[in-house]
C-alpha cells in the first residue's frame, strides 16, 4: 500500500531542482527522504500520457510537467519492539521526551542488539510512529552515552525529525548537564573551546585535537567544592553545551585536568587523602560510571512552535554520591 501525490509544475517553479520542488510541495517529508524516493524509482513524470520513472533528484523541472510521487508504507524496523519500562517526561503525536537511565544504550549496535532505548520506544509508541526515512522507527536526533543518564527527545515522523535536526545543527537546543568532576576547576567557571576527533590510536575514545576534528565548545560553572584535609576532592559542576560532540563533556573536562568521577575511559583511579574515611570515601571508590546527567533540555516544538523546557532530577546514584560528600563541602 502506498500514498500517492501529484505535483504540477507552474511557471514560477521552472528551472528549480526536482527534489526542492517536491520538498516544498510535501513539507511532511524531508528533502533527504524525497531524494531517496526519487533514486528508488518512486517518482514518475507523465510524457504524452506515458509515465516515465525519474532517477535524478537534481533534474530541472519545466512548466506543465506533472510528477507523481509514491510513498510506500513504512517498513517494519530491524530492531524489534521490547516491553521495557520508560520514564516518559512528555509525549504527543509528534515527539517524545524520555529520561534515560544509566546503563541503557540508545540505539542497537554490535554488542548491544537488544534492550536499547529504541527497542523500548518501538513498543511504547507502537502505531503512533508514522516512519522516519521510510522505516517505522523513532527519529533519533541526539544521543547520550550508555552510562550517562538524562533527557533525550525523539521524533515520531519525518517533519518533526527534520525540525529538531535543524535546531541541533544550528546549536539552538538548550542542553545542560550536571556532573561531578575530580578536583577543583580553576577558574571555577569558564568556556572550553577545543576541537574533538577520534583518538589516533584508540578508536573507541575521543580526544582534543588541533587538526582534523570538529569544533566543540562547553561552558562550565562550579556549583559546589568538596575538600578533605586540605586536599581538593571533587566539584559539582553544570556544563552547558554549544555543540554536541561524542563524549564532549567527558573529553573537555579531562583535557583541563578534571575528569569526571567514575569515568572509566578518560579518568584514572582517585588518590584519596587518608583523612577521608567513612561514607564519602566508600562512595567515591564505588562510583562505577561517569558522574554525568543530562539534566535540562529545551527546544522549540517543531510542529506547534511552542517553547518547551524539561528538567530531570539527579538519579539516585549521583544524589547518593553528593549526600556522602556533603560533610566536606567548602
Amino acid at each position: 500500500m502506498t500514498d500517492m501525490f501529484e505535483i504540477t509544475i507552474t511557471a514560477p517553479m521552472a528551472g528549480e531542482r526536482l527534489d526542492k520542488i517536491l520538498a516544498d510541495a510535501l513539507p511532511d517529508l524531508s528533502r533527504s527522504r524525497l531524494k531517496a524516493l526519487i533514486k528508488d524509482g518512486e517518482v514518475s513524470l507523465s510524457v504524452a500520457g506515458n509515465p516515465g520513472t525519474i532517477k535524478s533528484p537534481s533534474q530541472a523541472v519545466k512548466p506543465g510537467e506533472c510528477y507523481t510521487v509514491n510513498i510506500p508504507m513504512p517498513e517494519e524496523p530491524d530492531p524489534q519492539p521490547e516491553d521495557i519500562p520508560l520514564d516518559v517526561v512528555f509525549e504527543d503525536e509528534h515527539l517524545i521526551v524520555v529520561n534515560k537511565p544509566a546503563g541503557m544504550v540508545v540505539h542497537p549496535a554490535p554488542g548491544s542488539p537488544t534492550g536499547t532505548l529504541v527497542n523500548a520506544l518501538l513498543h511504547h509508541c507502537g502505531d503512533s510512529l508514522s516512519g522516519i526515512g521510510g522505516v517505522k522507527r523513532p527519529g533519533i536526533v541526539h544521543r547520550i552515552d550508555k552510562e550517562t543518564s538524562g533527557l533525550l527527545v525523539m521524533a515520531k515522523h519525518d517533519k518533526a525529525h527534520n525540525g529538531l535536526a535543524v535546531q541541533f545543527a544550528d546549536h539552538t537546543i538548550e542542553r545542560r548537564y550536571s556532573a561531578v568532576c575530580k578536583g577543583h576547576p580553576v577558574p571555577p567557571a569558564g568556556r572550553i573551546e577545543r576541537d574533538i576527533a577520534r583518538h589516533p590510536v584508540d578508536r573507541k575514545r575521543m580526544a582534543v585535537t588541533d587538526r582534523g576534528g570538529k569544533w566543540a565548545a562547553t561552558h562550565y560553572v562550579t556549583e559546589a567544592h568538596f575538600q578533605a584535609g586540605g586536599a581538593a576532592l571533587a566539584s559539582l559542576i553544570e556544563c552547558r553545551l554549544e555543540t554536541g560532540r561524542t563524549h564532549q563533556v567527558r573529553v573537555h573536562m579531562a583535557h583541563i585536568g578534571h575528569p569526571l568521577v567514575g569515568d572509566p575511559v578518560y579518568g584514572r583511579s582517585m588518590k584519596l587523602p587518608n583523612s577521608l574515611q567513612g561514607p564519602a570515601r566508600a562512595a567515591l571508590q564505588a562510583f562505577n560510571r561517569q558522574a554525568l546527567h543530562a539534566r535540562v533540555l529545551g527546544f522549540i516544538h517543531p510542529i506547534s512552535g511552542e517553547t518547551l523546557k524539561f528538567e530531570s532530577e539527579l538519579p539516585y546514584d549521583m544524589a547518593g554520591l553528593l549526600d556522602a560528600l556533603a560533610p566536606f563541602r567548602v
